[in-house]
């Protein structure tokens, strides 16, 4: 039995029909979200990601020829999360009043749950998208979104609700940003301005502001 498994363990392709792949790659990806997020990329470990998912580091490399490619999969992975999450809200069945602020609702509450995503970004933008720019799926995870956006805000426009000329893209990107810095930046503005940021009624008082900052944006005045 010991030799077999040695066998098995030293042999990728025997040790992946005895797995489901899926499941597997997920463990990996999932194993190496948590060790990228917490270390960065230079920082991040094979060794440590095959000890996380609990797997032979042989099936790390079986899936993922190398850690850079392995760190593009998990950015991946972390969009293709949100995008499912956004996707589900259903915001073309919604108001456009409601769409919107369900967005910046979700957009906020997504980023303060998932603090890898804040982290694995700023690694990524530290070596300026290198990995994004190679990647073949990062636009298809996108565009729906902001496509949808774009729908809600024509459709308030001719509500009459929303006023004309909102970019869907830049709305988006405002949305984003005033989650993130937030949340990116919150031991260092709890430090300079004195105050827990990260409080419930503070981080309660952020998303209202938000909501409010973006809906008197888009709203026709």
């Amino acid at each position: 039995m010991l030799a077999t498994t040695e066998q098995a363990s030293a042999d990728p392709s025997a040790t992946l029909r005895t797995r489901d792949a899926d499941r597997t790659r997920q463990t990996i990806l999932r194993a190496a979200m948590a060790e990228f997020s917490d270390k960065g990329l230079h920082g991040a470990r094979i060794d440590t990601i095959a000890e996380r998912a609990g797997i032979n580091k042989r099936l790390i490399y079986y899936y993922f020829e190398s850690k850079d490619e392995l760190f593009l999969a998990v950015l991946e992975e972390t969009y293709a999360d949100i995008r499912d999450a956004e996707a589900a809200l259903h915001l073309d069945t919604m108001a456009p009043t409601d769409a919107v602020r369900a967005l910046v609702a979700f957009t906020w509450q997504h980023y303060h749950e998932h603090p890898e995503f804040i982290t694995l970004l700023n690694s990524e933008n530290l070596h300026r998208a290198r990995h994004l720019q190679r990647s073949g799926r990062i636009h298809q995870l996108n565009s729906p979104l902001i496509q949808t956006l774009g729908d809600v805000l024509e459709r308030g426009r001719r509500a009459g609700t929303f006023r004309g000329g909102v970019d869907p893209l830049q709305l988006y990107i405002s949305i984003a940003g005033l989650a993130y810095f937030y949340l990116s930046n919150q031991y260092t503005l709890s430090a300079v301005f004195g105050r827990n940021l990260m409080q419930p009624k503070a981080l309660s008082e952020r998303l209202s502001h938000i909501t409010d900052v973006v809906m008197g944006y888009v709203l026709r005045s």
